[in-house]
């Protein structure tokens, strides 16, 4: 499998862990807010295989405890169990991060107990889920899915939201909490622009949004926490 991209050293992308991020090219989802359209659009070409990432991840026995997988999204690649069972061969933990729309490949990787952490971002409320995600249409089945494959597993997972303030209003917090009701975790991010993201006059919400849409998603989700509000 060719890899676009590595942080070395991370400690916020593992919950727990210090651990590296590898980052895979692909998307099925064109959001407008995303940092890492690069990956998603082929302008950015694989920088290491494989095999590089673990001669890297052999030299870093006992500086690091994991791997984040990102992308793009990840679960666009046939080889990616592969990849993780690779990984986890060299002593590391797995951490995905995905996008939910690939239910059958969380469903494979998760019975086989190929990751210890899951973050999925959930976009919006369904009917502006389309929008949000850049795309004509959606199948809500699949991410709904995805959210029950987590929901009913024994997998440790998270669920997210990057927040906009031209995408979200509070009473989309509505109809989020309820496809995630009792949920462990979730995280809204307060989105921030940099030259990476594809299209211009998104903004970040205000602090004082930030907390209102939190305090919706709190009767749904207990554990709603922020990031980014610092």
């Amino acid at each position: 499998m060719k890899l676009h991209g590595l942080q070395k050293m991370t400690l916020l992308d593992f919950p727990g862990r210090v651990a590296c991020t590898v980052f895979l090219g692909g998307c099925d989802f064109r959001c407008p807010f995303c940092h890492n359209f690069e990956l998603i659009d082929g302008t950015a070409a694989p920088m290491m295989d494989e095999e590089e990432l673990l001669r890297f991840l052999r030299s870093r026995q006992g500086l690091l405890e994991g791997v984040a997988i990102t992308g793009g999204e990840p679960c666009l690649h046939k080889d990616l169990p592969e990849l993780m069972r690779a990984i986890r061969a060299e002593g590391y933990a797995v951490k995905l991060d995905t996008n939910g729309y690939h239910p059958a490949m969380l469903e494979s990787i998760l019975k086989e107990g190929l990751v210890e952490y899951v973050a999925m971002d959930v976009k919006n409320s369904p009917a502006k889920y389309a929008l949000t995600c850049g795309v004509e249409t959606i199948d809500m089945d699949m991410i709904k899915e995805s959210i029950s494959l987590l929901m009913h597993g024994s997998t440790a997972f998270e669920f997210r939201t990057t927040v906009i303030d031209e995408l979200h209003e509070e009473a989309d917090f509505e109809e989020i909490g309820a496809l995630i009701a009792g949920a462990p975790r979730y995280f809204l991010q307060r989105f921030t622009d940099r030259e990476s993201v594809p299209y211009g006059n998104l903004s970040a919400p205000t602090f004082d949004k930030m907390y209102r849409c939190a305090e919706v998603a709190k009767k749904f989700v207990e554990n709603t926490q922020l990031r980014g509000v610092e």
